[in-house]
């Protein structure tokens, strides 16, 4: 458990720096700190895990960032509570939240990104319109959206 601390640490540390532009250089910089075993599928994990974003950093560059305190929510936070339903009309996932919630969660879906299925999503206050990217079922990810917040809503 120590050496993933200090992995997890490491990570932040290197994310706090705002100069990684692709997950290789995060993996090429965590190597030459010593996590030899370290790989693109494991910084994948962590990223989505800390909730890590795209974005310019004050040169302009488009960078890996960790959100602000407040900012992009983690999946081990209590928001999973927020989320009241999914549904769908099989060409946009509607997730309704509670009061104020919607924009949150909406940032944390936006950061998994096309990987995930997910082509971008628009939020009000209670409600997120999700649009999956082209070759996603809707079923898939619905699922994976239900696994993200541990919920069993249909």
């Amino acid at each position: 458990m120590e050496k993933t601390d200090s992995l997890h640490e490491a990570f932040r540390a290197l994310l706090k720096e705002e100069k990684f532009s692709s997950q290789s250089e995060i993996v090429t910089a965590l190597q030459a700190l010593g996590f030899e075993h370290i790989n693109q599928s494991k910084v994948s994990r962590m990223l989505s895990k800390f909730g890590a974003v795209r974005a310019r950093n004050t040169k302009m560059e488009m960078v890996y960032q960790l959100p602000a305190e407040f900012g992009v929510p983690a999946t081990s936070s209590p928001l999973r509570n927020l989320v009241v339903d999914i549904d769908h009309n099989n060409v946009l996932i509607v997730v309704r939240t509670s009061p104020g919630a919607a924009q949150l969660i909406a940032r944390l879906l936006d950061s998994m990104g096309k990987s995930s299925g997910i082509l971008g999503t628009i939020a009000g206050d209670d409600t997120i319109f999700i649009t999956p990217t082209i070759h996603t079922a809707i079923p898939t990810l619905i699922a994976s959206i239900n696994d993200l917040f541990e919920t069993s809503l249909s």
